[in-house]
């Protein structure tokens, strides 16, 4: 015997109506600035790490590159009680944005401890 068609019935849709919320644009730019006042002072304390890490490399011989690296990691871990104790509200700080600093700091850091370890700049 022959099957009988399931008809596939369509279903009304529901009507859905998106409403935005309410945009306040002056909190957005004052917590934008406040971002990129914390997003300076932690190049400023990627390029002092840096420094530090390159002056530790080169004043000690064979193993100063590792004293350096874990000097610039821990530097990295207290960013946050660092930029508190210079006058930042983390809590106001977006998880996302702090991610994007850290990276800053260790990738800034990195590279003015190697520019600073060669030649013709040997510090």
């Amino acid at each position: 015997m022959a099957k009988k068609k399931r008809r596939i019935m369509e279903q009304a849709e529901e009507e859905y109506e998106f409403t935005p919320t309410e945009f306040n644009e002056r909190e957005f730019i004052l917590k934008d600035i406040y971002m990129t006042k914390i997003f300076m002072v932690v190049m400023v304390i990627g390029l002092a790490a840096g420094l530090l890490g390159a002056v530790i490399t080169n004043a000690i011989d064979n193993y100063g590159w590792i004293v350096a690296t874990v000097v610039v990691f821990i530097i990295c871990g207290l960013l946050g009680k660092i930029l508190g104790a210079v006058g930042f509200r983390m809590d106001m700080v977006e998880t996302k944005s702090m991610m994007g600093n850290y990276l800053l700091y260790l990738a800034l850091a990195l590279g003015i401890c190697i520019l600073f370890i060669n030649p013709p700049f040997n510090l």
